[in-house]
């Protein structure tokens, strides 16, 4: 079983940048961020393979949002810069401990997922 926190949400004006964190408390293989806005689906964000040499961050994002992972600490991290109130969501870590072949921005990839942490960005 495969513990995973997030942290690091909050409330953001416009403009504004946050760094959400996720640490997995144990063997992972990639991980990933997902957000779900109210009313709405959950949405891919972005992905780090277990070395951090391959990451890939939702194309509408790639501009403002940037990934990254400390293999030492197993912990992942998310640079949001330029928040928009668009944004606002609860944000979710993911992890993988397989691979079954699911694509990294599909949800059915990760085993392990987070509570969650809430962004808020004011207009």
């Amino acid at each position: 079983q495969v513990q995973v926190v997030e942290s690091g949400g909050g409330m953001v004006q416009a403009g504004g940048s946050l760094r959400l964190s996720c640490t997995a408390s144990g063997y992972t293989l990639g991980m990933a961020w997902f957000r779900q806005a109210p009313g709405r689906q959950r949405q891919f964000v972005a992905f780090v393979s277990r070395s951090g040499g391959t990451s890939n961050v939702a194309a509408f994002l790639k501009d403002r949002f940037s990934i990254s992972r400390d293999t030492a600490k197993n912990t992942m991290y998310l640079q949001m810069n330029k928040l928009e109130p668009e944004d606002t969501a609860v944000y979710y870590c993911a992890t993988e401990v397989n691979n079954n072949g699911a694509r990294y921005d599909n949800a059915l990839r990760y085993n392990y997922w987070g509570r969650g942490t809430q962004v808020t960005v004011s207009s």
